[in-house]
């Protein structure tokens, strides 16, 4: 299942990381052992922040993701669960909506 996974770090340890050059080799590190199809960096909430896009074929994957970036910048790490329109249409939202809705437009 394809997942956003939103990791905000702290202002420290970063800035001490950024300061004696590990920050970019840890985080180089943390990407070529998880693969995400895509990661963007921006800022978040005025911290520094990466926004990834993982394959998680199942729940025990997940502490694989998020680990790295706890145990190495004490970062905050959120998960969420991401459709492609395709996966959005699989989901056949007209039965569900018939089967849940009191009322049926026409």
């Amino acid at each position: 299942m394809r997942m956003l996974v939103n990791v905000i770090f702290p202002i420290e340890p970063f800035n001490s990381m950024a300061r004696n050059g590990t920050a970019g080799e840890i985080i180089s590190r943390v990407i070529d052992d998880i693969k995400p199809e895509s990661i963007y960096f921006s800022e978040q909430d005025g911290h520094r922040g990466a926004i990834m896009v993982v394959e998680v074929s199942d729940a025990s994957a997940i502490p694989s993701i998020a680990e790295p970036w706890f145990l190495n910048f004490e970062a905050n790490c959120e998960f969420r669960i991401a459709m492609t329109p395709d996966d959005l249409m699989r989901a056949n939202l007209a039965k569900l909506a018939e089967k849940w809705s009191d009322v049926h437009v026409v």
